[in-house]
């Protein structure tokens, strides 16, 4: 399928030049729209590229957009004063998408990778009822108690986190080499120029902390249906992470997969063969999901798990339920973007 691939500079309600992208079907209309959240350091154009045409070849319009100070949006590199910036932006933006007259009557869902997909839960949170789904890729929802800083570390850098907030003085491993098991693909992220390599900011380390703590108290509060994916090999983001959120959150529809000996790049680290089989899951449960809310939504169809997924039982009860409502037609969010 022919993709359309187009660019745009927008500003963001702080004045602050963001850079936004779309993949775009060209010879159908698109099943539903997908809205990417990228992951710490991270960048759509280049990184998620893969995704964007994926997804876009599936049916899908995608959208992605650079987080301020990341990528080839404007501002200090990987610099996050506050995390509900990002979360504003994102919302802004993906919203004014939401709302043209096109697009107004398809399923929406977010795609989160790594720390987009706190993100992409905060979105959830941030409006509980907009959204029809979520994808979660190795999601940042919970601080693994293997990684958790003491207390008293955590007070001592929030003494000084206003005095000196962009300072790069927080120690970390080299996340790509820990993230991306392809060695290849390995070397070709670390050319990368747009995705930041340098240590993290105390300001940054900070918040990254304070919403994955604050993400994790609020994960039975997450209603939306979800596909959590996550490699059991991954040390980035422990796989207990993914458990968690399964487990605690009060959606209806929620699914899980776990797959064995893969990384934390499940969708740009892994042996291709690794990656295809990602993909091919992420779109069947997207598929799955994706109606037109003009059309007869329900059907009745029935979600099989496949193999290695842990799938709830109420899929067909709540799209049943959803599409007598849609009849009254779908609450409209306005942007001044």
């Amino acid at each position: 399928m022919e993709v359309d691939y187009q660019e745009e500079y927008i500003r963001n309600s702080r004045g602050v030049q963001l850079f936004t992208c779309r993949w775009v079907p060209l010879s159908s209309a698109p099943k539903a729209l997908v809205f990417l959240c990228h992951g710490y350091g991270m960048e759509c154009s280049d990184f998620m590229k893969a995704c964007g045409l994926t997804l876009a070849k599936a049916g899908y319009s995608v959208y992605g957009i650079d987080y301020e100070g990341h990528g080839r949006s404007m501002g200090a590199r990987c610099y996050i004063r506050k995390f509900d910036h990002i979360v504003s932006d994102c919302d802004r933006f993906f919203k004014s998408i939401c709302d043209k007259e096109e697009n107004r009557r398809k399923s929406r869902f977010l795609y989160g990778e790594s720390m987009g997909g706190a993100v992409t839960l905060l979105l959830h949170r941030k409006d509980p009822t907009f959204w029809d789904g979520a994808v979660l890729v190795a999601p940042m929802c919970k601080i693994s108690e293997k990684v958790k800083p003491h207390p008293v570390v955590v007070s001592l850098l929030t003494q000084v986190e206003e005095i000196i907030p962009k300072w790069k003085i927080v120690p970390t491993k080299d996340v790509i080499d820990s993230a991306f098991k392809d060695p290849i693909k390995r070397e070709k992220i670390r050319t990368n120029k747009l995705i930041y390599q340098d240590k993290p900011r105390l300001k940054t380390a900070l918040e990254l902390l304070r919403t994955s703590m604050y993400v994790e108290d609020s994960l039975s509060e997450v209603k939306l249906p979800f596909f959590v994916l996550h490699g059991e090999a991954d040390t980035v983001t422990d796989p207990e992470v993914s458990r968690a959120l399964y487990e605690r959150a009060s959606s209806s529809d929620k699914t899980i997969k776990l797959y064995p000996g893969m990384w934390h790049g499940l969708t740009a680290g892994e042996p291709d063969d690794n990656v295809q089989l990602v993909f091919a899951d992420i779109v069947t449960w997207l598929d799955r999901r994706s109606f037109n809310w003009a059309a007869d939504r329900a059907r009745g169809a029935v979600v099989e798990p496949s193999d290695g997924e842990t799938v709830s039982p109420e899929f067909d009860k709540r799209h049943q339920r959803r599409f007598l409502c849609g009849l009254k037609g779908r609450t409209q969010h306005h942007s001044a973007m």
